[in-house]
């Protein structure tokens, strides 16, 4: 981007890999070993498993399996995950981002659940929002907009007056579904054409409000 955009929301809403948190390489590793398991193709699994829960992933790449075993696989996948944080680090810019963002409503929307989520947070230095909504939050994966509708209900903000932060083709179809704006973040975002795309988080600024409104200034 060379020019700036200005956003005006009451409440941010985040998603964590690839937006806040950099867990591709564990990400990677987690799920090719898996692909190999079912003698699928690593490359086209993962076209697939960012930004979703894992059992949707897998309903997608093994349709007609039982939803009960893709449930039970993905128990079994968030452990791995949770134990692999070798080359887990922040996302440039997010300390300071989420530093900006203390006493403004916001709050985290991840597809991890709370012990990946709070491991990888940690791996990566971050602080955790005081408002999470996490796998076990919700009853449908992202792209389902359940999990950025209840945060906003959290923060007791209409969804039109929250900004997403996502950087996946899911998430930001599920950010889009709540009827909310979507700053997309990082490579993958550019090709789901989001409100608004930025390489990471070093180009935000946030300035808070008289009125209680965040405004984002982009670029």
């Amino acid at each position: 981007m060379t020019a700036t955009a200005v956003l005006t929301a009451r409440a941010l809403l985040l998603d964590m890999d690839g937006t806040l948190v950099n867990s591709d390489a564990s990400v990677e590793r987690v799920w090719r070993r898996w692909a190999e398991r079912h003698g699928l193709d690593g490359d086209e699994v993962m076209k697939v498993v960012h930004g979703r829960q894992g059992y949707a992933s897998m309903a997608l790449l093994l349709p007609g399996r039982p939803m009960e075993q893709n449930h039970a696989d993905n128990a079994r996948m968030l452990a791995e995950e949770t134990a692999d944080t070798d080359g887990v680090v922040a996302i440039p810019g997010a300390p300071e981002f989420l530093a900006s963002l203390r006493g403004l409503p916001h709050a985290l929307v991840t597809s991890a659940d709370v012990p990946l989520s709070t491991a990888r947070m940690a791996a990566a230095g971050l602080e955790q929002p005081e408002v999470r909504v996490t796998a076990e939050s919700v009853g449908a994966s992202k792209p389902d907009p359940e999990g950025f509708l209840k945060g906003a209900a959290e923060l007791g903000v209409a969804p039109a007056d929250c900004v997403v932060f996502e950087d996946s083709g899911a998430g930001i179809a599920a950010g889009r579904a709540a009827g909310m704006r979507v700053v997309g973040v990082g490579p993958r975002a550019a090709a789901h054409e989001p409100d608004v795309v930025v390489e990471d988080l070093t180009t935000v600024r946030v300035e808070a409000g008289a009125d209680g409104t965040i405004r984002l200034r982009i670029g």
